[in-house]
């Protein structure tokens, strides 16, 4: 049994490795069970459709999400430098991001352009950080426009992953990621003063 839960894990992390780098429908069955290694036949025993595969990688994508947010969660002490964790991923996942664009974003981009039953579940990951980020923002003292600030910082880092992906200009990333930690340190220094509490 654990044989065959590993084999189901390492197809879907295959899948998701390559429907990240090729797209979901320019990845193949053959091209996913020839780098787990398996054949087509050990390959159907775990999944009989590529519709099968996606809802799998896009709950294997859920999971990671919440256990990074949760290692964010543990490792910052508050949540103003949890939101700067978030803002850093443009540049902590640099490389990747630079060749194939955001990992969230490109995936339901292409299941919009393919009215594809499954977009409203891989938009799930977008909500899940959308949620997390309006709570950091609450947490910090803001609730009516949480979710405001939330979604903008959510466009920022979709507005950077597509430019980065286009220019493939680090230094124009690492300026506009500067530029968004100025723009919180400016939002928090405003919510702090009196003139504000008002």
């Amino acid at each position: 049994m654990a044989g065959s839960t590993s084999t189901r894990a390492q197809i879907v992390d295959a899948a998701n490795r390559l429907f990240y780098e090729h797209g979901f429908e320019h990845t193949s069955f053959a091209a996913i069970a020839e780098a787990v290694g398996i054949s087509r036949g050990n390959f159907y025993h775990h999944f009989k459709t590529k519709d099968e595969i996606l809802i799998g990688v896009i709950e294997a994508r859920l999971h990671s999400t919440r256990a990074m947010l949760a290692e964010w969660e543990r490792d910052e002490p508050g949540p103003a430098e949890r939101v700067r964790r978030f803002v850093e991923i443009v540049i902590t996942n640099g490389a990747d991001i630079e060749n194939y664009g955001c990992p969230v974003g490109t995936l339901t981009n292409e299941l919009a352009k393919l009215d594809h039953p499954a977009r409203s579940q891989a938009v799930a990951v977008f909500e899940l950080f959308r949620t997390w980020l309006r709570e950091q923002f609450e947490a910090l003292g803001f609730t009516v426009e949480a979710d405001d600030l939330a979604m903008h910082v959510l466009a920022f880092s979709q507005g950077i992953a597509t430019l980065s992906n286009a220019f493939h200009d680090g230094e124009f990333v690492q300026r506009e990621v500067d530029r968004l930690h100025g723009w919180l340190d400016e939002r928090l220094a405003d919510h702090a003063s009196p003139r504000s509490r008002r």
